[in-house]
Formats: C-alpha cells, structure tokens, sequence
C-alpha cells in the first residue's frame, strides 16, 4: 500500500541523518515548509516540497490524502513508564494536598507498596487488560513507542506476572514496547531488615526466569536514600548485564544519590529523573554516552524542584524528557503536557523539547533507527496537528488538545 500525504504545512524534524542531540544542536529542528510526504508498507518512502511533486508523478496505487494544512511531526517516545498497575491512588493524592511528603505517605504503607498489595491480587489477565485500554488512550495522544517497567510487583510471582503483561502487550501492540525490569524499586515489608536477602531474591529467583523467557529488555534500579544504595544498585545491575540487560536507573530524584554516577560507570543507556543534581553529577554525565531523562510532570505532581534541564543542556549533557506515568507520582501519559511543561517549568525551547521528546528519546530506549524523526525508511508513527500558527503554539497552547490525529505503521488510527 502506498499512501501519498499532500498539502503538509510543515513538516517538522526533517533528517538525512540522525544522531542524539546534545548542547546547541538539541535546538535545531529541521523543518519543511508546504511539504509532502509518501508512505510504502508502514514506512516513510520520500518527501519534498509540493512544488516538486508534478515532477514526481503519481504512481497509480498509490492513495492521496491531503493533510489540509496539519503541521506533521514525529510521534512521541516515552521512554520511562510504568504503565502496568492494579489501581490509582488518589486518597494519596489528598495526603500529599494536606501536606505529607513523599517519604511519610511510603512509611504509612502508601507508595509503591500499596501499589504492590494491589498488583498481587490481580490476575494476569484483569492487569493486562487494564493496561491495554491504558496504552490505546496514550497511542490516541501521539505516543508511537513506548518503555514500560515492572516493579509493582515486588515478589517473585508479581515481578514476573508484571514482566509477562508487558511481554504480551508487545505482542499485541502496534507500537513498539520496550520492557524494563525494576524488581528494585522497593524493598518489602518482610526485607525491610534484609536487604541483601531481597538482592538475593532478584538475582537468584527472577533474573534467570526472565532471561529464559526473554521478558525484559532493560533492569532497572530506584538508586535513593532509602531504597537501594549505590552498592547495591552496581550489584543488581551487572547481575542484569550478566543476562544480556542493558541498566536504565532511576537517579537523583529525592536526593544527590550518586545514581547518576554509578549509571555512567556501569553504561546505563539512560538515568531517569535527576531533580537533584550537583556539579559532579552533571559533569559526569556530560562526558558519557547515557542519556538524562528528565521526568518533569513527576516535579510537578510532587511539588518538588523542576530538573536543571537549561544547567544540563549547556553543561552537553543529552537529555529526554518522558512521562513516568505512573499511579503515584505521575498519573499522566500525555506527552503533549510533558512537552509543554518542559518549556513552562524547564525553561527548555519549543525545538529542544520536541527533540528530547522525540529524537533523544528514541535513542533513551534503543529505537532511533525505528522512529524519532522523518528519515526514509522509519516507521510512520506520526502526529498530524489540527492548523497552528508555528510550532512553538504546541507548548504554548498547553490547555488545548491541537492533534487532529495520529498514524502508527502507515495507518490512520
């Protein structure tokens, strides 16, 4: 099936070639103006400007539609989720209103571990068919692929029955998933006093069960003062890399940690948070190949300090923003309000947080050669805008839903 989009206003994120964006050139975002653009079997085939189209022709399978003026761009990747899980949590909601902070609703039994008593008591199946209607709803906002972590589970049985939903929406998913698993994002009640024996669990129990069934991509660790030190982050993650895991950790969020130093000695593909940073931290990752996801609707919900995201972008750090949707902390997967409060909030460019929400986070979970930018031979996962002034109206514009609709492979959805 050809497909030949016609009469493209602009054609945003325009690449021969790609490659992850850090400084000055996160800013550049290559646009086309009155623009075309061909679709064969699910891929961008070609593009160019509509005044080179009669020199083009048109073959005679191939379909017209006439994008009536849409600004077109490349679909969001969100590249730190947690998109399975049992319940909400709103009665947190009204704790943190009333003044509790993060710390004090976990030591009454709220956070992840709530959220882990909910997950057990779910089958398999009533998870994923949650986490499916989820997953539309993002797909419906311009996200085109998408990482989703276990760690809700937080027992063997609940670690893996997390990791097997997550396989299963892959399978049924028209959008590409990508799995982490964090069976280290608490420790359990009965390993308060033991951690190493909760360690020993992770890596004796479910890490071989996970690389026998090939059930996740990426391990991933919540490296915090009170959850898991820098030690045993290192730990836990080269047992990960010894079964073909590549580390994504979770760095800085509460505190200066050390996460982000211990994910650039270890390769980490990504350290995701990153609200606290200090010179050291950002330094660090200047000089390395791992990405800074930053993470700014989760600041927002906690009423905690936005990330430095202009400090780390003139520092050369490459950075991404995503989600983290999640019931506790980030109850949203939009990414057209991740884009806008990165420029509201982050002080970033309209430019830079488009990049970081497509280009630099489709590197922040390994497909950049799929999507993140209109290149011949991607994926068509793209967002077509209802008529807007520039480009820079989409953060502006943050009360308003400006997709008129979305493609995954190719296909209108």
């Amino acid at each position: 099936m050809k497909l030949r989009i016609i009469n493209i206003n602009r054609l945003v994120n325009v690449r021969e070639e790609y490659g992850l964006l850090r400084g000055a050139a996160l800013a550049e975002l290559p646009t086309m103006e009155h623009a075309f653009l061909d679709i064969e079997n699910g891929l961008i085939a070609d593009y160019g400007s509509m005044e080179s189209i009669n020199e083009l022709g048109i073959a005679s399978d191939t379909a017209i539609y006439d994008a009536a003026g849409s600004t077109v761009l490349p679909s969001w990747c969100d590249s730190h989720t947690h998109l399975v899980f049992a319940e909400s949590r709103e009665s947190e909601f009204i704790d943190k209103i009333m003044g509790l902070s993060y710390a004090e609703i976990a030591a009454k039994g709220g956070g992840i571990l709530n959220s882990a008593i909910k997950l057990n008591a779910l089958s398999e199946t009533e998870l994923y068919n949650l986490a499916w209607e989820r997953l539309l709803e993002l797909i419906a906002l311009g996200t085109g692929a998408i990482e989703i972590k276990s760690g809700y589970g937080l027992t063997v049985e609940g670690e893996l029955k997390m990791l097997r939903v997550i396989k299963k929406l892959k399978e049924a998913s028209p959008i590409p998933i990508k799995s982490s698993f964090l069976g280290a994002h608490a420790y359990p009640l009965h390993f308060k006093e033991n951690h190493q024996g909760y360690i020993d669990q992770i890596i004796q129990e479910m890490l071989p069960v996970i690389a026998k069934e090939k059930l996740a991509d990426y391990i991933d660790v919540f490296c915090e003062e009170g959850f898991f030190s820098v030690d045993e982050t290192i730990q836990i993650c080269k047992a990960g890399m010894a079964v073909g895991l590549q580390p994504k950790i979770h760095a800085n969020q509460l505190n200066v940690s050390g996460g982000v130093e211990a994910g650039v000695a270890l390769g980490a593909l990504s350290v995701d948070h990153l609200e606290s940073m200090n010179t050291a931290a950002i330094e660090a990752l200047a000089a390395s190949k791992t990405i800074g996801t930053l993470l700014p609707t989760a600041a927002y919900f906690l009423r905690m300090a936005f990330q430095p995201a202009r400090q780390l972008i003139d520092a050369g750090c490459a950075i991404a923003i995503a989600s983290d949707f999640n019931p506790g902390s980030s109850p949203s997967g939009n990414m057209n309000t991740v884009v806008s409060m990165s420029c509201i909030q982050m002080k970033m460019l309209p430019e830079e947080a488009i990049n970081a929400a497509t280009l630099n986070a489709a590197y922040a979970m390994g497909v950049e050669d799929l999507l993140g930018s209109i290149t011949r031979g991607k994926l068509a996962n793209l967002i077509f805008t209802k008529p807007i002034p520039s480009v820079s109206y989409l953060p502006y514009a943050f009360g308003s839903n400006l997709i008129k609709n979305v493609m995954v492979n190719g296909v209108f959805r």
